[in-house]
């Protein structure tokens, strides 16, 4: 009996150790995010969720992506504007097929078909890389492929979580859980760095192709939570097991009808046209400087890593105190003046080391600032904007600035024009790219405030 006795002391107090451990972990977690974030009681897990989410998704992205820029260049920089063109018609061709499983399939089961989709893309190019299948030919399709794959998945983890959270959370939290995505910045060209000069090409798709199916995990946890409210007010959970319904081609008719998506998508044009104008010309230094395959990835890897590096100090440091003082307007116009500042000093020092670090600047202020910022814009929209019109602004206007400017910059060279020519011609630009973004911060603070979603 008193064996029995102790034994039975024992096993008391061995099974309430861990319920108390676990409470105890998750009260120093929740204390350890709020000094970083403005988290507050139940947030925790999909504050997690997101952070590990985009972490895993970007860390897959950013292993395949010095690949991606070192092929598109296997047949010169003069190729580039046609492979941008591949992009833009892809996107086209896939909008309607996306458009079709958002309105038959609720969240979770298109985010799965999608996701699974592309790892098995990636498996494909991994065996035709190693069995060496036309080189040249693959290498553009490679190109391509991984443009119109970045977008879509990226486009969607953030339709998830403007649907996920309020717009008062989104300028909290999403700061933080960009800080997740920019740490897979940091993470994947890392590993790209490494694998690329010892396991080759290969090793790089197929980790790639691992961590996309372990953000689709994390994907599913953020989406099995209680939905956290919507902009029109309604709560959606029982909509998160349901298709959104609507046309297959909802996305662009939802933004014919709204000045504040026609704003955003002239936002988003004049963005991409001026990071098309800078990609071109570093395709340009980088095919004159540096030669070879292998060399070109390392040097795209570094520059990765500087704008990660950067990208997560703001994050964690800068922007959600800059959201919750000044909301999004200042951050929204941040990333035109440095667009300006990019082009004015890589027009008069288009040099390696000079491109570099403005390329950096440029990219970080857009990842760290004006990304989280622009994702509030979709908080105060209604449902099936978040998703279709959002995907459509994402991929097709995304790509379609692309294409636009990259023929642009092909028909200044056939003319004997420089970059400095480019410059000077996106200045008036610029000013409008600014003063769009004024406006739109104030209409999503308007909206916010009213809790009216935009139309």
């Amino acid at each position: 009996m008193p064996c029995r006795s102790v034994i039975s002391i024992d096993h008391s107090s061995s099974s309430s150790f861990l319920p108390m451990q676990l409470t105890r972990l998750r009260s120093e977690t929740f204390t350890l995010l709020q000094k970083m974030v403005d988290v507050q009681p139940g947030e925790t897990p999909a504050l997690l969720s997101g952070f590990c989410y985009f972490f895993t998704l970007l860390c897959s992205y950013y292993l395949l992506r010095p690949l991606r820029d070192a092929m598109g260049l296997v047949g010169g920089a003069d190729e580039l504007q046609w492979l941008f063109t591949l992009t833009f018609v892809a996107m086209l061709c896939l909008v309607p097929v996306f458009g079709w499983l958002v309105r038959r399939l609720a969240p979770r089961s298109f985010v799965t078909v999608v996701y699974r989709f592309f790892a098995a893309n990636i498996l494909l190019f991994s065996l035709l890389i190693a069995l060496g299948v036309r080189e040249q030919h693959v290498a553009r399709f490679f190109f391509v492929w991984v443009s119109v794959y970045n977008l879509f998945v990226v486009s969607i983890f953030w339709s998830v979580l403007a649907d996920r959270f309020t717009p008062a959370q989104g300028k909290r939290l999403f700061g933080f859980i960009a800080a997740g995505g920019t740490a897979g910045t940091f993470a994947g060209p890392a590993l790209a760095a490494g694998l690329a000069g010892t396991l080759g090409p290969v090793a790089l798709t197929l980790a790639a192709a691992v961590l996309l199916e372990i953000s689709l995990l994390c994907c599913r946890r953020l989406l099995r939570g209680a939905h956290a409210g919507s902009a029109d007010g309604a709560s959606q959970a029982a909509g998160t097991n349901s298709g959104i319904g609507g046309s297959i081609l909802g996305g662009a008719t939802l933004i014919l009808r709204s000045p504040y998506l026609i704003a955003i998508v002239c936002y988003m044009f004049l963005h991409t046209s001026a990071a098309t104008f800078l990609y071109f010309e570093q395709g340009r230094i980088v095919a004159e400087s540096v030669m070879g395959t292998a060399a070109r990835t390392r040097f795209f890897a570094q520059v990765d890593l500087l704008v990660s590096a950067l990208t997560l100090l703001l994050q964690l440091f800068v922007t959600g105190r800059l959201m919750r003082r000044f909301g999004v307007t200042l951050l929204l116009m941040l990333l035109p003046l440095a667009a300006i500042t990019a082009f004015g000093l890589v027009a008069m020092w288009p040099g390696l080391l000079v491109l570099a670090i403005m390329q950096g600047v440029r990219r970080a202020a857009d990842f760290a600032l004006a990304r989280p910022a622009r994702e509030v814009l979709f908080t105060v929209l209604t449902r099936e904007a978040k998703y279709k019109a959002k995907n459509f602004i994402d991929t097709v206007v995304y790509r379609g600035g692309d294409a636009v400017s990259g023929w642009i910059s092909a028909g200044f060279s056939s003319l004997g024009m420089g970059f400095a020519a480019v410059a000077a011609m996106m200045l008036p630009f610029s000013l409008l790219w600014l003063w769009l973004a004024r406006w739109l911060g104030r209409q999503q603070e308007q909206s916010a405030t009213l809790n009216q979603p935009q139309e």
